[in-house]
């Protein structure tokens, strides 16, 4: 009977439990803001187009500001120009 009861009880522990979802980044903006929260919840944001934005947000919070790692940038952003035949 014990048994069953701890069964029971890890069974109802497990349906309870929240799922996680996988954290997103925005391709769209290039800052994010990591934030830590209580029972050491992490949350990134990535809906910043620019580090002084993200950190007048972070300013007085348990947060940090990073480039997005996966921001596409504006077209013909990672491209060189030829000036002068230097590239």
């Amino acid at each position: 009977m014990r048994m069953l009861y701890w069964m029971i009880l890890a069974g109802a522990t497990i349906l309870v439990v929240v799922p996680a979802t996988a954290q997103r980044y925005d391709p769209r903006y290039p800052v994010c803001l990591q934030s830590w929260h209580k029972r050491g919840l992490i949350i990134v944001d990535c809906s910043y187009t620019s580090m002084d934005q993200c950190r007048m947000t972070a300013s007085g919070l348990s947060a940090m500001c990073l480039e997005n790692p996966y921001w596409r940038g504006s077209p013909g952003h990672n491209s060189r120009r030829r000036q002068g035949g230097v590239y």
